[in-house]
């Protein structure tokens, strides 16, 4: 992520520059980027109510969301609104952010602006975010530095927020305690994999190689590699934070909320087990909210289409992956938005047995 295309926000940490229109170059070619006057990358100007006969959906979510790497209208939020009539989709995805600040951006942005449905799309790796208090950006130098985050901790099953609001300035990572330094956001793997991608990333006629054989594929196929661990347990301190934003969250809202998992490449090409169906079956069951998961309709597509739904080496997903995963969601969208407030559930969870959502209580301080 550029940090340079971003600016302080003093709760959510921060917020795309308002009204910024700006050309990013990317190994697919360069994308264009336009935000709204909110400082999110939104074609609309968000405006607190709806015009008559028209359906609005606010979208939350990370980097995927956002669209990293396509142009806006190329990303699945834009492609939904072009295909549902008389439909109008706010993006709040922000690239590098977790769930928590996502429900956040939800709080100090999406409370008090009609809308017929929320979306929160939960990139798998989320869990990981959610538990971090730092996190590793690039600079508008190119230089990986660490910055706070705002973050939330579970106190007798109570949200607490924390680091509101959040340094401006980059941290040294050596300046900060070990516990701190054990809750810096870090990609991590195998010893194998990382050798693995060292050597791809020095020799482009290997990372050729190595994508066109499949050989990484087979190799973390082979170790059961599973790419986000949080979701294993319910135990799992991690998942319990999560577990409990997204049940706040909802219970907050209103009207229709549907959980939308993204899931990793590794999941898409059979590689890895998607544990955190598990997982946000238990919010579902809890809350009584709508979910799909697109995982299942994008595994109908022949192999070497699946591929193309992702990104070579940053591994988001191209405009092929947004546009599959908009078909996907379109039949979940117009069952939604044409009926009242009841729960639907899509590929792969059992249907709740509440017909509807749970009674909306008050929100964990």
């Amino acid at each position: 992520m550029l940090r340079q295309l971003f600016e302080y926000h003093p709760v959510i940490g921060y917020r795309f520059i308002p009204d910024l229109k700006a050309r990013v170059r990317h190994e697919g070619g360069g994308y264009l980027v336009r935000v709204n006057g909110s400082g999110f990358r939104c074609n609309h100007s968000f405006v607190a109510e709806k015009r008559r006969g028209i359906r609005r959906i606010l979208l939350f979510g990370d980097s995927f969301t956002a669209g990293d790497g396509v142009s806006n209208d190329k990303r699945y939020g834009d492609l939904l609104e072009q295909k549902l009539p008389n439909v109008e989709v706010y993006n709040f995805g922000l690239p590098g952010t977790g769930t928590d600040q996502h429900y956040l951006a939800f709080q100090e942005y999406g409370i008090g602006i009609e809308h017929d449905l929320v979306i929160i799309a939960i990139l798998v790796e989320n869990i990981r975010r959610v538990a971090a208090r730092y996190r590793y950006y690039y600079n508008e130098n190119n230089e990986h530095v660490c910055y706070a985050k705002p973050y939330y901790e579970l106190a007798d099953e109570r949200l607490i927020l924390r680091n509101v609001p959040p340094a401006r300035e980059p941290v040294r990572e050596l300046a900060l305690s070990k516990d701190e330094r054990n809750a810096i956001d870090r990609v991590t793997g195998s010893p194998i994999l990382r050798h693995l991608v060292f050597k791809i990333g020095r020799s482009p006629k290997l990372r050729r190689l190595v994508i066109t054989s499949g050989l990484k594929d087979r190799i973390q196929k082979l170790i059961r590699y599973q790419p986000v661990r949080g979701y294993e347990s319910p135990d799992n301190p991690a998942w319990r934070l999560m577990r409990r934003i997204l049940e706040e969250w909802i219970r907050k809202d209103a009207g229709h909320v549907l959980l939308l998992p993204i899931p990793f490449y590794h999941y898409v090409m059979g590689i890895s087990e998607p544990h955190y169906q598990a997982r946000l079956g238990e919010v579902v069951s809890s809350t009584g909210c709508s979910f799909h998961d697109p995982l299942p309709d994008l595994l109908k597509y022949p192999r070497e289409q699946r591929r193309r739904l992702f990104f070579e080496r940053d591994g988001h997903l191209t405009s092929e992956g947004h546009a599959a995963l908009a078909a996907s969601l379109q039949p979940v969208l117009e069952k939604l938005l044409e009926t009242p407030a009841t729960s639907i559930v899509s590929n792969g969870l059992r249907k709740n047995s509440q017909q509807g959502r749970s009674t909306p209580q008050e929100a964990y301080p």
